[in-house]
Parts: structure tokens; sequence; C-alpha cells
């Protein structure tokens, strides 16, 4: 008989290694959430979905960096946006942007989450134990977050203390996604897709309201089926696309009949960066005051607006060397500096209140 030929192995193949993670049982022991924090949270859900369902009028206002790399800054920024956020309470609902995780069309940095010491080191338990930190911080100073939840696995380590949720333009489509935000406890919004297409945001936000089941890891980070109720607070937002901006009185206009004739509370967000601004952070503005504008005409279907926003205005380069990086600048997408965030938040607040 023929003495059998060497074994290949059959999986892991392409894999290096695995590394154990704490569980999201762990991590809240230790980033404890604070009685503060839950009431910013719980105030924040509540306040979102009243605006939602057209109960409450307020304009919903998520501003913050393209993403977080640096927790000093990140709270630097959190401290001068909430003396802003209470001076403009009445009429506009201020939710810092605080995005861990950046979904990427090739490569490159996947956010802090995923690489903390910006060194493709790839340490997510210190990058996990960084975001729940930050979230806990802002949520105390009675700032609520606002986060885009791209990793399924993320949602148990820090969804307690997010407010409002967003799926990104690139994964709206994807089933995984649509049923990870069937189970999450706050609002979603979802962007329309790359080439501006709504029909992806529609069917997401059908998909989401359903309920679902699917593997993700329970509280002691054990591998589980997720049997889930469906979310019912799914909302569309407007980013634009390869056909060009789509914030102007037009598009809302047929963004509300397409949620109408879809049976889909038509209630919709702009976001004043991304494809409605060039991909150019200067532009942010154009988006932003004709927004305001239409708030102003009696436009009331348009809840939210969304801008990218630094200490310091641009972006930088990553680089080989983190500890070069100048203070408050985004190292993703360019985002206006703090003085036009400023500028631009108490205009509409004074437009706003004297109409």
């Amino acid at each position: 008989m023929a003495a059998p030929a060497t074994m290949q192995p059959l999986q892991d193949v392409h894999v290096r290694e695995t590394v154990t993670l704490v569980s999201p049982r762990y991590l809240k022991l230790e980033e404890n959430i604070t009685d503060a924090a839950v009431r910013t949270v719980i105030d924040t859900r509540e306040s979102i979905k009243r605006i939602i369902s057209g109960e409450e009028s307020r304009l919903i206002v998520v501003v913050g960096p393209c993403s977080i790399h640096d927790q000093v800054a990140a709270l630097d920024y959190a401290r001068k946006l909430k003396g802003l956020a209470d001076q403009v309470k009445d009429q506009l609902l201020i939710v810092m942007r605080v995005y861990f995780e950046k979904p990427r069309t090739t490569v490159g940095w996947k956010g802090l989450i995923n690489d903390p010491h910006l060194n493709d080191t790839f340490d997510i338990g210190t990058g996990l134990r960084i975001a729940r930190r930050v979230l806990l911080e802002v949520a105390d100073m009675g700032l609520p977050a606002a986060t885009e939840l791209l990793e399924p696995i993320t949602p148990q380590y820090i969804a307690d203390l997010v407010s409002l949720s967003a799926i990104g333009a690139r994964t709206t489509e994807s089933p995984t996604h649509r049923q990870m935000a069937s189970g999450l406890s706050m609002p979603v919004g979802f962007k329309n897709g790359t080439d501006g297409s709504l029909q992806v945001a529609l069917d997401a936000m059908h998909a989401s309201r359903s309920p679902h089941s699917f593997l993700g890891i329970d509280n002691e980070g054990q591998t589980c089926i997720v049997n889930t109720k469906g979310n019912p607070w799914g909302f569309l937002i407007l980013r634009g696309g390869r056909s060009g901006p789509n914030y102007d009185a037009a598009s809302l206009s047929e963004a509300v009949d397409l949620l109408t004739k879809a049976k889909l509370p038509p209630r919709l967000m702009v976001d004043c960066s991304h494809a409605n601004s060039n991909k150019d952070y200067r532009l942010q503005n154009v988006a932003w005051n004709d927004c305001i504008a239409q708030r102003l005409a009696g436009n009331q279907n348009l809840v939210g607006l969304m801008l990218e926003s630094n200490l310091n205005p641009g972006n930088q380069p990553l680089g080989s060397d983190p500890s070069g990086l100048k203070y408050g600048v985004s190292i993703t997408d360019g985002c206006i500096g703090w003085e036009e965030t400023e500028r631009l938040i108490l205009s509409a607040h004074e437009q706003l209140t004297a109409r």
C-alpha cells in the first residue's frame, strides 16, 4: 500500500496568529458606566426618537472629527463642544462625532480601535479600552456621542455609551450590517450608496426594522446566536455620491417622496462632507448654509446635519512617526477647524431663533 501523501493544512493557511480579547463584560467592569453617562445616553436617544418621529422640532447636529486618533485632543474638542452645545440647546441637539472605525476601499489606517498606536501593531484590546474610556468621559460631560459601527463585534464593547449610530455608504448594502442594526439600542442612520443611489439605504431601513438571527458574541465574549426584535428607529442620511451632491431642495424632495412610497419615515439627515462637499472640507459650509435655509423655509423633513470638524482645519498624512503629528488635525478626511465650527453653529442658532 502506498504511503499517504504529506498532509497539507486545510484551514488558517493565511492566518499568522489569533489573539484572545478581553470579554465585553470585563471591559465594562474596568470602564464602568456612571449614572451621569446613563442619563446622557437615555435622554439623548429619546430626544432623537422624538425628532425623527416629528414630535420635537430641534435640529440634530452631529459634529466632530472624521476619526479619533488622539484621546487627549478628542476630549479637548469635547469640552469645547459641550460649552457650545449648552448655548444652542433650545434649537440644536448637538451630538459629538466620535468615530473609531474607518472603512477602507483598499488599505489604510482602520481607526483607533484597530490600531490605537498608529504603527501597525493592531493592539485591538487597547483600542477598545481607549474607545470606551473616551466615550465614557464624553458622556460624563453630558455630551452625547455618535459613531459608525463597522465591525459587528464592536457594539458589545461600546454601544451602551452611544446615542446615535451610522452605517456608512460602503456597508449600508451589507446584510451583516443590516442585521446588526436590527439589534442596536439606539437610532441608526443609513447613508446612501457611494454612487448616490438611495435604494440601498431604503432597503437597509426595511431590513433593519425586521427581526433577524445571526452569529455574534454575548457579553462574556462567547460565540452565540443573536436573535433581534428589529429596530424601528432607522433613518436616511444623504451624503452625495459619484453623481454629485444631494443636499439641495430638489434632492431632499425626491428622497422624501421615495421614503413615503416605501412606507418609511420621511425624515432625513444631510452629511455636509464627503460627496456633498465634493470631498473638499472647505465646502462643507455651502451644504450647511443651504440646508439651514431649507429649514428656515419650513422643511421639517430635514431633521439633522453632519459636519466633519476638528480643533484645527485640514488633514495630515499619518507617516511613519506618530510623534510628529500636528495636534488636533485629522489624519483621515479633512475637517473644518473649531473657529468655523463655532461660527456655523452659532449662526444657525441665531437664524433659527429669529424665524
